[in-house]
Formats: structure tokens, C-alpha cells, sequence
């Protein structure tokens, strides 16, 4: 069985990964790190198929956690000058370890399975900085991808021997109606604790995580190979 793993370093000056409850009001406060949603959106924009799904098994924090905050005036469609405050964290550094595993509610794109074509083509896109724009959080903060290996040891993070650091009650991220049996849209949460700079991530099904339901029973967009997505033979 092919190992699908993949690794990769991502790093930007700034990175805005928002507290839900603090956009009430305009304003965005980031978590201290990036959620499992952040980065499986990374994952993606790297290399993605709807053959499969990204599964995020760690991330190591390499820069020391700082922020900065920043007056902001958001555009507002209907015009006005408001001024919100936005607080960034300030030149990060992770590095991810992912691997995928088959959409098992794909059968449609069952001929598709190759394991050893798409990790080849996330590895070249790895290299490549990405198949689209990487983004840490939010459009305004860019991100950068290069290749890594995450076990090596030449490479000293600000909190390798750092001991615990509980990081709170956090958003863990969405589980989509494609990439659950019931065909559900689910948000959850969790409480992680990072470890010597290191937040293992339990699986999007796991029982430590708290899901709720949004919507329920939605439908599945079906592809078709050959096809484009207006139907058009390619």
C-alpha cells in the first residue's frame, strides 16, 4: 500500500485565522494558530481532486506566536466609511504533515484511484508553490509553499522544548455532505493542546471533536471523467 503522505512548509508576514465569535461586531481576532480547516484549505489549493480527501495529521509551529493589529476600513457595497480592527498574527511559519485517502461517496470517480499519479502531482505542485494562491486565513495574507521534511532536527522551531500550551476552545472545521455518510453539513470544534510546538489533529470523524449539524441530507454533486462541469466532452 502506497504511503500518500505529503510535507510541506508554508510561512507569510502575516496570517488571520478568525475567532467565529469575534466577527459579530466587524472586528477579527485570530486564533493563536492556524484550525484544521486553514490548513486542509492550504492542502487544497496546493493540489485537489474530488477523488479524494485531504486528512491533516500535524502541524509544527516554527516562529514565535505574535500579533499586530491593524485599523481596517471594510468594503461595504452599499458604501460608508466604518473602521474596523483586525488583529493578525505576524510573520508565521508552520510546517504540515497530510495525506489522502479516497472519497468513498465518489464511486462515480472510482477509475480515478491512483495513488502513486496524485502524489506525484501534489509533490510537483509542492514544488511549485501551489496550483492556486495559498492564503493564511484570509485573502490580505499570502502564503508561501516549498517542500520540507518535518522530522528533521537541523531546523529549531521557537517551541520545540516548550512544554504544553492549552489553546482553548477552538473551531476545528466543516465536514462537507460529500465526505460523510449521512450527506451532512457539519461544523465542529475542539480543544487542542500543542505539545513542543507540535498539535497532533484527531480525524474529522473522530468522537473528541463537537459537531452539529447545519444542514441535513444535502445533495452530492455528481462528475462525470471525460466530462466537464457544463457537461461538455473534453
Amino acid at each position: 500500500m502506497i504511503d500518500t503522505s505529503i510535507e510541506y512548509e508554508v510561512s507569510g508576514r502575516y496570517a488571520l485565522f478568525s475567532d467565529p465569535i469575534t466577527r459579530i461586531g466587524g472586528e477579527k481576532l485570530s486564533y493563536q494558530v492556524p484550525t484544521y480547516q486553514a490548513l486542509k484549505g492550504i492542502t487544497e489549493s496546493i493540489y485537489w481532486k474530488p477523488t479524494f480527501v485531504w486528512i491533516i495529521d500535524r502541524v509544527r509551529v516554527m516562529n514565535r506566536i505574535q500579533t499586530e493589529g491593524k485599523g481596517i476600513r471594510p468594503i461595504k457595497f452599499k458604501g460608508g466609511n466604518d473602521l474596523s480592527y483586525y488583529t493578525y498574527l505576524k510573520d508565521v511559519r508552520y510546517r504540515i504533515k497530510a495525506h489522502f485517502e479516497w472519497n468513498t461517496n465518489r464511486s462515480d470517480l472510482d477509475p480515478d484511484r491512483s495513488a502513486k499519479k496524485h502524489l506525484a502531482i501534489a509533490q510537483r505542485s509542492i514544488d511549485k508553490g501551489g496550483r492556486r494562491d495559498i492564503f493564511l486565513g484570509t485573502r490580505e495574507c499570502q502564503g508561501y509553499v516549498e517542500r520540507c521534511d518535518t522530522s528533521e532536527d537541523g531546523n529549531k522551531g521557537f517551541y520545540d522544548e516548550y512544554g504544553e500550551l492549552d489553546l482553548g476552545y477552538m473551531f476545528y472545521g466543516f465536514s462537507y455532505p460529500d465526505e460523510n455518510a449521512n450527506g451532512d453539513f457539519i461544523q465542529e470544534f475542539w480543544h487542542p493542546v500543542m505539545k513542543d510546538g507540535i498539535i497532533e489533529f484527531p480525524r474529522p470523524d473522530s468522537e473528541v471533536l463537537n459537531s452539529r449539524v447545519i444542514r441535513s441530507k444535502q445533495r452530492i454533486k455528481h462528475f462525470e471523467l471525460g466530462k466537464s462541469l457544463n457537461g461538455e466532452e473534453e
